[in-house]
């Protein structure tokens, strides 16, 4: 029994080392994961992108805006002048703080009188807001300790010079649901439409009906469009099922336009739906295109700001993030649901999306033609 046992092991090893797509598989996701996650899965916040609108233009505020600088937790990359050029940068997603120093500042510490500054945070990702809101007061307090030593026989405690007053945009209770539900969205979108129109076409192929299809008048491109327009159909439904569901059950609120967010979910769909006809091209069974899917899936999951910030990660990790799709997904969705900006302030990512989805569609367009060929 033992040696029957033992010839079905080596008959399944030898199937094994000779599928080298399995090999890849096999071994290459444990390291992917240990990597995205040993690096990526950290929601410890470091260099994060703050703009400055200082209305005092004094010795004491820039000392003001030292002391966050040299706190190792603020960039400090914009300065601005008016509130709404703040808010501006902060609807873009270019900055994720705000530090206002009010006209006077310098005059009421020179004259030992209590003042205080305004922090704002970029609530979208409460991860991040909950972190800078702590932080903020942080950096604030040890600074008014050192403006009381400077005051001889004056303790900290009884000299309180600045207050820092912090003010929590687009998601002021900082509830998780309002952060995580809109990419929820995304993901969803992402997975249904690259896997079922991966698992569409290499069905016909693994049946062997898609060479009937061929012999046929039908032309590859209307082979590919006609297989993927039910999943486009289904995937629009379920978008709006659980939007639905989001704004009634969790009390997420939309504060964009319905109109807006489903047309550049169209246009992310054509990514999605490429690297489907990719995986197709690729994969000769359904079990190959659902491991090859969810091989794409798995970095996009961890490098694209859907469960921790970007913030956070090495520089290395937030310049491959860059390269993935699905990022550019989040700052849409989650920009017009939370934000409610509108596409001027989304120029960047729709461009972004735009240009991945032609390439990609190209190159997966090719790659099905040469295999049908």
């Amino acid at each position: 029994m033992i040696a029957r046992t033992l010839t079905v092991a080596r008959k399944e090893l030898f199937h094994i080392l000779r599928d080298p797509r399995a090999l890849v598989v096999m071994f290459l996701i444990p390291v992917v994961q240990l990597f995205l996650l040993g690096y990526a899965a950290t929601t410890d916040i470091r260099h994060l992108r703050t703009a400055v609108l200082d209305a005092d233009r004094t010795v004491q505020s820039r000392e003001l805006v030292a002391a966050y600088r040299a706190s190792d937790y603020f960039d400090i990359v914009a300065y601005v002048d008016r509130e709404e050029e703040l808010g501006q940068l902060l609807d873009r997603g270019l900055v994720r703080a705000g530090l206002i120093i009010p006209a006077g500042y310098g005059t009421d510490i020179a004259a030992g009188r209590k003042t205080a500054v305004a922090f704002v945070i970029d609530g979208s990702d409460p991860n991040v807001a909950n972190t800078v809101f702590a932080i903020s007061q942080q950096v604030g307090l040890a600074h008014n300790q050192e403006l009381a030593r400077r005051r001889l026989n004056v303790s900290p405690e009884r000299m309180a010079l600045l207050e820092v007053r912090p003010r929590v945009w687009y998601n002021p209770q900082m509830r998780s649901a309002n952060f995580m539900i809109p990419g929820l969205v995304a993901m969803i979108l992402f997975l249904l439409t690259s896997l079922f129109t991966a698992l569409a076409i290499v069905r016909e192929r693994e049946r062997g009906t898609i060479e009937q299809l061929m012999v046929t008048p039908i032309r590859p491109i209307e082979l590919v469009v006609g297989k993927i327009m039910p999943y486009i159909a289904v995937a629009f439904f379920d978008i709006l099922e659980v939007l639905a569901i989001a704004v009634l059950w969790f009390r997420v609120p939309v504060h964009g336009s319905l109109l807006l967010l489903l047309t550049l979910l169209g246009l992310s769909m054509v990514t999605s739906l490429g690297i489907g006809i990719f995986v197709s091209s690729v994969a000769n069974t359904q079990q190959e295109a659902m491991l090859l899917v969810w091989l794409t899936l798995l970095p996009s999951i961890f490098l694209s700001g859907f469960f921790f910030p970007l913030e956070a990660m090495p520089k290395v990790l937030q310049a491959i993030s860059y390269l993935v799709p699905l990022r550019y997904m989040l700052i849409v969705i989650r920009g017009i649901i939370l934000k409610g900006v509108g596409i001027s302030a989304l120029a960047e990512q729709v461009l972004a999306l735009a240009v991945f989805g032609v390439g990609i569609m190209i190159v997966a367009a090719g790659r099905f033609r040469k295999r049908l060929e």
